[in-house]
């Protein structure tokens, strides 16, 4: 039966909503039919994926509408067209069934669905005998949505979409198409407007920007080597190894002779290597997914699963994280889910409507950064947050994740004036949607990948956010002590004649530093914004800046928790950090950045060889105080210890002045030996110290202190 006039105008003209119901093949009670446009074309055949002829179709409309009964039963099928001499063959999208099924439905209808990623996006796979790429995007208030690519000249009207009304996610199938086409979705909102071209949200890869549109691509890699890495990690308690993070930016670490970014194949030969021979455990990028804007440093991601492009293709990252396992180095990844940029071609308004945002600007707009809020309490957004959490860690074998800007999600006035947001049903700031997210994600990302690390960037006192969910916390793994890095550099910064006055600064920190697990952070927040780098940070003259350094750093790996360092710091980098350039990787030439260098190498050596500086980092038994109340002469001396495991003294002396026949309990009598001396001078210090080691006897050692200097003591047995 021919459609009706109006519905071949809107197929014609790309505007059907439906256009699976009248093309394709159709089973009916007089036998099989089917329907094709193909526009341009005089004549059609339609064949079986064989080859064998089904039959050919009449042409009911001379802008290239067939139709026609066909042999055999419903199936995919191919045309041969022709116009004049000219002949192609082409296969019918439209004439494939849908590729979700009604579990899928009923999980993503639920938000339940754990494995998202498999299903939404684009995905090259097998259907009813074809290879092809199958495209599936939530949309649900949309009138109509097409794919569009290079394949059909970027043409709406080509590939309308089959939409599935329970939970409005828009599917096709695609026969012939491989990896590496651009596309994006064309969305014609509720209001009949066409929406800017859209990005696919779960896009496995993205066009190098300023292009930005989405790669049809297959994410990770078949042949991991991984396997004791991640066995190991499954095994032990997190809290009581040793975990040493160097932080990057994967585009100014170092970049090549043309100043561009270094591929992952290259970081590989040089960040691995180096982050070996330093001692860390961990290396933590900076947001690697894909963004459109260099200087947001990757925290405005428009392509929450796809590698970004600078660096190569996406199986390069891979190969970087399955290399760095193989030599012991973790990877973790920083993480935002807590906003996302506004760019056209985003999820801004994605199908015409507020969709993974809030309408409301007092709970959708950050001031902050100008960016939108997820809104959290819509399931199917916090699906697709937590199914990115998984991605990762599936994937890509990531140890873990630093989630960004905690304190932004957990408060609904976070920067905001009153009259500016809108209280919680029970009147109050807390957002608790943002709560449930955050559980939900612990919880997946916890209970799918043993040995996995959550990390809270949370600035607050919110309670709980180290502890499991069934204490009615966060469920994270750790969390950045803000606090901690707030103090000690402002300490660091004051003139030591004034540090007597300000020595809680550095003894505040141990009331609340077993309250959570932390990780101590010197993170590329302290080095930006005209804050400068953290040499520049340390009071005094140059000498005095190089030893309070090196002083700090010290102080710092004895202190209980896991420890942060932002690349460049570990040798002590002058400049303030900038995105658009490499380190300035020849200070080493000059022997005392070299010497803070080594140093913080035999810090990570250290701290990873002796158990009583890691075993113990989130528990208070861990931890003694030595001396907690010279703030005359600024010392301050402590013990660290694990069971089984011979103690470690540590004495930091936070003025120029040496410190001769010094006093410092012990708990036992007998040698203590000097395993680090700040001042050495392999480190570039004048090497004032206590010639290999000192010892106790009633109960105490008599000491000589560096000048700002730290010392750490090992006693025997």
């Amino acid at each position: 039966m021919k459609p009706p006039k109006a519905a071949i105008e809107a197929l014609i003209g790309g505007t059907h909503a439906d256009p699976f119901s009248l093309l394709g093949v159709h089973e009916g009670p007089k036998g099989t039919f089917a329907r094709a446009l193909i526009p341009s074309a005089e004549t059609l055949e339609a064949h079986d994926l064989a080859g064998a002829s089904l039959g050919p179709l009449t042409c009911i409309d001379a802008r290239g509408l067939f139709e026609g009964a066909i042999a055999g039963p419903r199936q995919p099928v191919r045309y041969r067209a022709t116009r004049g001499t000219a002949e192609w063959w082409t296969t019918d999208p439209y004439s494939f069934g849908p590729v979700l099924g009604p579990l899928d439905d009923l999980l993503m209808g639920e938000g339940t669905h754990f494995r998202l990623f498999d299903k939404l996006g684009a995905h090259l796979i097998e259907h009813e005998g074809v290879s092809g790429v199958h495209f599936a995007v939530w949309a649900p208030n949309a009138q109509r949505v097409a794919v569009v690519g290079a394949f059909n000249d970027w043409d709406g009207r080509r590939h309308v979409m089959r939409r599935r009304a329970d939970i409005g996610v828009w599917e096709i199938f695609l026969p012939g198409i491989g990896a590496w086409e651009a596309y994006k979705y064309l969305i014609v909102g509720p209001d009949g407007t066409t929406q800017p071209l859209k990005a696919d949200p779960f896009a496995f890869a993205s066009e190098l920007r300023p292009q930005t549109a989405s790669m049809t691509y297959a994410p990770g890699k078949p042949d991991w080597g991984d396997e004791g890495h991640r066995a190991y990690w499954a095994s032990v308690d997190p809290r009581r190894v040793p975990i040493s993070i160097y932080e990057v930016h994967a585009g100014s670490w170092q970049r090549d002779a043309h100043d561009w970014f270094l591929q992952w194949d290259r970081l590989a030969e040089t960040l691995i290597p180096y982050v070996v021979e330093m001692g860390f455990t961990h290396i933590e990028f900076l947001p690697i997914s894909e963004h459109p804007y260099d200087p947001s440093w990757g925290y405005q991601t428009t392509g929450l699963y796809a590698p970004s492009a600078r660096f190569g293709d996406p199986a390069g990252f891979a190969r970087f994280v399955d290399g760095a396992h193989r030599a012991g180095i973790g990877v973790l990844l920083d993480w935002v889910p807590a906003h996302f940029p506004t760019d056209a071609h985003g999820l801004a308004r994605f199908d015409g409507t507020a969709l993974y945002e809030h309408e409301d600007p007092r709970l959708g707009h950050h001031p902050d950064w100008d960016t939108a809020i997820y809104n959290f309490g819509r399931r199917e957004v916090a699906s697709f947050l937590v199914n990115n959490a998984l991605f990762w860690a599936e994937r890509y074998h990531v140890d873990g994740l630093r989630v960004d800007a905690v304190a932004s999600m957990l408060y609904r006035d976070y920067s905001r004036a009153a009259g500016e947001w809108i209280p919680n049903q029970q009147g109050g700031r807390e957002n608790w949607e943002a709560v449930a997210f955050l559980q939900a994600m612990n919880k997946a990302v916890y209970g799918a990948h043993p040995g996995i690390l959550t990390i809270a960037e949370e600035s607050t006192s919110w309670p709980g956010v180290t502890h499991p969910v069934h204490e009615k916390g966060l469920g994270f793994g750790f969390k950045w002590n803000m606090g901690f890095m707030h103090d000690t550099l402002s300490y660091m910064a004051r003139d030591p004649i004034h540090r007597r006055h300000h020595h809680d600064e550095i003894t505040f920190g141990l009331m609340y530093a077993f309250a959570e697990n932390f990780v101590l952070p010197l993170s590329h927040d302290e080095v930006v914004h005209g804050k400068g780098s953290l040499l520049n940070k340390m009071a005094g003259d140059d000498w005095q800046k190089f030893a309070n350094l090196r002083a700090y750093y010290a102080m710092m790996w004895a202190y209980p928790g896991k420890k942060l360092l932002f690349m460049g710091q570990e040798f002590a980098q002058r400049r303030e950090w900038s995105e658009a350039r490499a380190l300035d990787w020849e200070l080493l030439d000059a022997p005392a950045h070299e010497g803070v260098r080594i140093l913080v190498r035999d810090l990570n050596r250290l701290y990873r060889d002796l158990p009583a500086l890691h075993a113990r980092d989130c528990e208070a038994e861990g931890f003694e105080w030595l001396i907690v109340d010279d703030r005359e002469n600024s010392v301050f001396a402590w013990l660290r210890k694990a069971p089984g495991a011979a103690p470690v003294a540590v004495i930091a002396n936070m003025t120029p002045a040496v410190r001769s026949d010094y006093r410092v309990p012990l708990p036992h009598d007998g040698v203590w030996h000097e395993v680090l001396n700040s001042d050495a001078t392999i480190y570039g210090g004048e090497g004032i110290g206590n010639l290999g080691q000192v010892v106790a006897r009633d109960g105490h050692a008599v000491l000589t202190l560096p000048p700002l200097g730290t010392i750490m003591l090992r006693g025997e047995g």
